[in-house]
């Protein structure tokens, strides 16, 4: 498969490129530095990906979403998102595959109360989850685009391991072995890459916790 990765040298986005760089894909990192860019096994295209064109993104059959917006500018999820649900509609046999946030997942049976809106949420990261949630919603609302949008646990971390396994669920949030929220960086790459190959939550949100340990 093509796979091109906005955001490549972020943390998750780096972590998806090796994935799917060691499963033998032909991977394109789609970065606004291309010095920044460390794997000479990837493909470069440089360009700031508000920039990006239909023409740009069609010969990708999948491309993942990993842009991390910087503080204060937050807003940038939903420029973003809403830029490539636009240039989307115009490659058809391309899918997108956005590393979301935990923050609008839902936090009871009934789906009527998202995490961001709970009394102990933090402060600091709403701003975040506010906008990646619009993203989301922007998503849901979109016609004649594939995509799918990946919830990792309330804690990503960044450190966790590689165990090589995860559980999926859906708008709800779900919990491991151990009753915690938690994903690990390295087993969240690995359920994206797993979507990207089998396309099997196509138009929709799933949600990706794994193991501590």
């Amino acid at each position: 498969m093509k796979i091109a990765v906005i955001g490549a040298t972020g943390k998750a986005g780096s972590l998806i490129a090796e994935e799917a760089l060691r499963r033998g894909h032909e991977v394109t990192a789609l970065v606004r530095s291309a010095g920044k860019v460390q794997n000479d096994k990837l493909n470069v295209v440089e360009k700031d990906a508000t920039e990006l064109t239909t023409e740009d993104i069609k010969g990708y059959d999948v491309v993942v979403n990993g842009f991390a917006a910087p503080q204060g500018q937050e807003e940038l999820h939903v420029t973003l998102g809403r830029h490539l649900i636009d240039i989307l509609s115009g490659a058809p046999d391309t899918r997108l595959i956005v590393v979301g946030g935990a923050g609008s997942l839902y936090v009871d049976d009934e789906l009527m109360t998202q995490l961001y809106h709970t009394p102990d949420f933090p402060d600091a990261y709403k701003p975040t989850a506010t906008n990646m949630g619009r993203n989301l919603e922007a998503l849901k609302q979109s016609s004649g685009i594939r995509w799918t949008y990946v919830s990792p646990g309330a804690f990503f971390d960044v450190e966790g391991p590689r165990t090589g396994s995860y559980t999926l669920g859906g708008e709800k949030m779900i919990a491991n072995s151990e009753g915690n929220s938690y994903s690990s960086y390295a087993d969240y790459a690995i359920a994206i890459v797993d979507e990207a190959e089998k396309a099997a939550h196509v138009n929709e949100r799933i949600s990706v916790v794994t193991e501590a340990k």
